[in-house]
């Protein structure tokens, strides 16, 4: 019990307090960045102005924490963040700003704040404003323990993202992927900011198809540790697997139902590839799928009402949806010969996939009915394995060129692609985590 409570006082932090110096300290402004004029938001970030805190205050946490505020929005593709060096006013407090000052350089928005260190914690009042106005948007104050600066940062990041898009962000998330490293490879995962790179399993063999269950506890994947492909659930919170599925031929992950309770699932124990759903606590099955094509990559929509498939039944691997019980079929792409792996938006508006244009696989998006299909990759590289953040505002995928595989994020219209992690084993089946409890 003492473990968990130190656990819980070092890493949460505490947003304890509203700063009430006026009633409407926390305003909503909700930017619509779904607009096609919409443009990254200029926000100036000013380091936090140190407090006298006792003997072991450090001056220079003040700069960390603004420098990880700045951090984290400049990954949301939605900022602009006005460096340093062009800030007119040179006056750290929050009394008596010159708004005027602000606006010269462009700011929309301006972040400071004020810093107490410790040697058992960091307290922060933090002020935001919109510059044009000259009124707070919000004020509040945060605390963690002493090493868990970088936790204020982020709950900063997260509050403005609320307070502008009544979002909270990707930043507590994690992509997990395969490395395949010859017949010998396991499931990495790495931290939304690229910090934390971590290993999941310790099969030390081909591993297919990582995938989240949404409550973030569980790691479905298949593997062949024993020679056969077979399927595994992983609890992520103990690092206990539990086998679940090891029939003859295809065993092959799909996604979880949104309620975490079921695991869609490819099987070719009756002859051909068809999707099954299996409940995770009886490990019933129930099929779904019954063609002569090969139907595969099940995703579930997130009200649980629809399944996205790839089949070929068509002649050319196409994306299909049907609902939740297997009835009514209906094609979605039609535009190329092969495309494949769909990934559902957390919104269910779109479905981002894998299409071959010109023998090079690219990434599209397009409405689950077949409109507006949009294609957001268009060089000489391979990208594939799309899958969604959390916000529904990014998509994480994997190029390949030139012997390496690259790990890439992307606002969800194909703009501001960013390298999150390289290497020069070949990188498969990337997907995104929920949010962190």
């Amino acid at each position: 019990m003492t473990k968990t409570i130190c656990l819980l006082s070092s890493v949460m932090i505490l947003v304890f307090a509203l700063l009430n110096l006026n009633r409407n300290a926390y305003g909503k402004v909700y930017v619509d960045i779904d607009s096609p004029t919409f443009n990254p938001i200029p926000v100036a970030i000013s380091d936090f102005n140190p407090k006298a805190g006792g003997p072991a205050t450090q001056a220079d946490v003040s700069g960390i924490i603004a420098e990880g505020v700045r951090q984290d929005l400049s990954l949301t593709g939605l900022f602009n963040i006005l460096q340093k060096k062009s800030f007119l006013e040179q006056n750290p407090g929050i009394e008596k700003i010159r708004f005027a000052d602000w606006m010269a350089i462009g700011a929309d928005y301006l972040l400071k704040g004020e810093i107490v260190k410790n040697d058992r914690e960091v307290i922060s009042n933090a002020y935001f404003y919109e510059v044009s106005r000259g009124e707070r948007v919000f004020g509040r104050k945060y605390r963690a323990g002493a090493g868990e600066v970088k936790a204020i940062s982020r709950a900063i990041a997260k509050d403005i993202m609320l307070a502008l898009f009544n979002d909270a962000g990707d930043f507590n998330t994690h992509i997990a992927f395969v490395p395949k490293k010859g017949l010998k490879s396991d499931i990495y995962s790495i931290s939304y900011d690229g910090s934390e790179i971590r290993k999941r399993t310790s099969h030390q063999s081909i591993l297919l198809a990582p995938r989240w269950s949404p409550d973030g506890r569980l790691l479905a994947f298949t593997s062949f540790r024993r020679g056969r492909p077979e399927i595994y659930i992983q609890n992520l919170q103990n690092g206990l697997e539990q086998k679940v599925t090891s029939f003859d031929g295809m065993n092959l992950c799909g996604s979880f139902s949104p309620d975490n309770r079921k695991l869609l699932l490819t099987l070719s124990k009756d002859g051909n590839n068809e999707i099954y759903v299996l409940d995770i606590a009886s490990l019933s099955l129930k099929r779904l799928t019954n063609n002569y094509a090969i139907d595969v990559s099940p995703s579930w929509s997130p009200d649980g009402k629809k399944i996205a498939f790839v089949s070929n039944r068509s002649g050319s691997p196409q994306i299909y949806t049907m609902d939740a019980d297997g009835g009514n079929v209906k094609r979605v792409t039609y535009d190329g010969d092969y495309n494949s792996s769909p990934s559902w938006s957390p919104r269910g508006d779109r479905l981002a996939y894998e299409g071959r244009v010109n023998n090079k696989y690219q990434i599209f998006t397009i409405d689950p009915d077949g409109g507006n299909p949009q294609q957001l990759t268009s060089d000489h590289t391979d990208h594939e394995s799309p899958s969604w953040s959390p916000s529904g505002r990014q998509i994480v995928y994997v190029s390949h060129k030139q012997g390496k595989s690259t790990v890439f994020i992307m606002n969800a219209n194909g703009t501001n692609p960013r390298q999150l992690y390289e290497t020069n084993s070949k990188v498969v089946m990337s997907t995104w985590s929920p949010r962190s409890q």
